[in-house]
């Protein structure tokens, strides 16, 4: 190298002009989440969030992080963006919904081989997008340019939620009975699991493309799994400020199999009424073009159902009434019995 040369760390790859440009296109998304607990602004090198404990005797904390897995190669085959965002969101606000937290704020993390300002606001619109829908608020963020370590097109994203609950309304699962009614709310598709068998499926063995049209489902294969994931939480929260439940279940890696035992008392199971809720006909074609064991299903995906409320029959009925009245839909899917796992009953 010549004496004279002069490297820059633009020369490394990195392109901090770009970098500054991202954030100033995203400035209005997060200030759009912002609520009366924030204080400060944008840029700084922490976010500050100011607590409001009214009305609480005992607050407790509940925090929760996760990624969108490989979902985002669809976002990468389609460039859609602002949908991985939400979903981004709602894998942590969800998590933590289980517990009876109410999301307070939020904060990302994407990393890319090279920064595009245009790509990066769109995923901070998403984010955003999910933290209104959610009720927190964006505080704080890192996006990372690595060059050498992505590619250039190619990204990662992560986030992090905390939430506030009373600690006598902490739900833990601990009150199940044998007897009580599981009762399912629908998902918008597969969420954000399952896709590393998706993409084997459609992509290498049916040699689709995102393009392409799928009549039982009206749309391309993009917008089918290009979809969001459903937030529950205003529609949760509000179920539980007027009845009273027992455990939930937030339907994510692992599926129906994996997920509600997790929340059962030892020595209980499930026992889940197949045929007692509307599925999506991507589960069905998934399974019909793959040829998928129906166990496979039920321990990879969702198969239509999101998020589990487990209450006692005596609370069933008005629940539902509850959750109709807000123009949502949802299903008995089945009840807490004797015995442990999941029993899938036709």
């Amino acid at each position: 190298m010549s004496e004279k040369t002069k490297l820059t760390y633009a020369d490394a790859g990195v392109d901090i002009a770009e970098g500054a440009a991202a954030v100033e296109k995203m400035k209005a998304y997060v200030q759009e989440t912002f609520t009366k607990g924030v204080l400060g602004g944008l840029g700084g090198f922490g976010g500050l969030f100011e607590l409001d404990l009214e009305g609480y005797k005992k607050p407790v904390l509940v925090s929760g992080t996760d990624g969108v897995g490989t979902k985002l190669k669809i976002a990468f085959l389609t460039d859609v963006h602002d949908s991985t965002g939400i979903d981004l969101v709602a894998m942590c606000v969800n998590d933590i919904l289980v517990q009876g937290a109410k999301p307070l704020f939020f904060l990302d993390y994407i990393a890319t081989g090279r920064i595009s300002s245009d790509k990066v606001a769109d995923i901070v619109k998403g984010i955003a997008e999910g933290c209104k829908q959610s009720g927190a608020s964006l505080i704080g963020g890192e996006t990372a340019e690595m060059p050498g370590f992505y590619s250039d097109d190619e990204y990662d994203i992560a986030g992090f939620t905390v939430g506030i609950v009373e600690k006598e309304k902490i739900i833990d699962g601990s009150k199940i009975k044998e007897g009580d009614v599981l009762i399912g709310l629908p998902s918008t598709g597969i969420h954000s699991n399952g896709y590393s068998l998706v993409r084997k499926l459609f992509f290498d063995v049916l040699n689709m493309n995102v393009s392409d049209h799928v009549d039982e489902l009206g749309m391309t294969l993009g917008e089918a799994l290009i979809t969001p994931t459903k937030i529950y939480v205003k529609e949760v929260l509000e179920i539980l400020a007027n009845h009273s439940v027992s455990g939930m279940v937030h339907v994510t890696g692992g599926g129906f199999t994996e997920n509600i035992p997790r929340v059962l008392p030892e020595g209980l199971g499930a026992d889940i009424a197949m045929g007692s809720w509307e599925m999506n006909p991507l589960f069905p074609l998934i399974q019909e073009k793959g040829n998928i064991d129906e166990s496979e299903m039920f321990k990879t995906f969702n198969m239509g159902i999101g998020f589990i409320l487990a209450v006692d029959p005596s609370e069933a009925d008005a629940m539902m009434k509850t959750i109709e009245k807000s123009g949502e839909k949802a299903y008995k899917i089945g009840t807490v019995t004797k015995g442990e796992g999941v029993r899938y009953i036709k």
